[in-house]
């Protein structure tokens, strides 16, 4: 599963593992990505998002239309 949030566009980050003798190597933060399961009523189907957690809190804000409104405007695929 590719770690990006389909309504947020979060990515992974890169920084630094610092050890205790201050050695510096390559690390990655990933998004807390999850595949959620909607109701979609104006379609009379479900879509299969994978979201951040924050994404999966702005879906619970401005509804589940709205959100994938926003999707396909910056030309994700649902």
């Amino acid at each position: 599963m590719s770690a990006h949030c389909q309504l947020t566009g979060r990515q992974p980050s890169f920084g630094n593992h610092v050890s205790h003798s201050h050695r510096r190597t390559k690390r990655r933060f990933d998004p807390n990505i999850q595949r959620k399961r909607y109701w979609l009523p104006s379609e009379g189907r479900h879509v299969r998002l994978t979201l951040s957690a924050k994404g999966v809190k702005t879906v619970d804000a401005i509804g589940i239309e709205a959100a994938v409104a926003r999707i396909r405007a910056t030309g994700g695929k649902v």
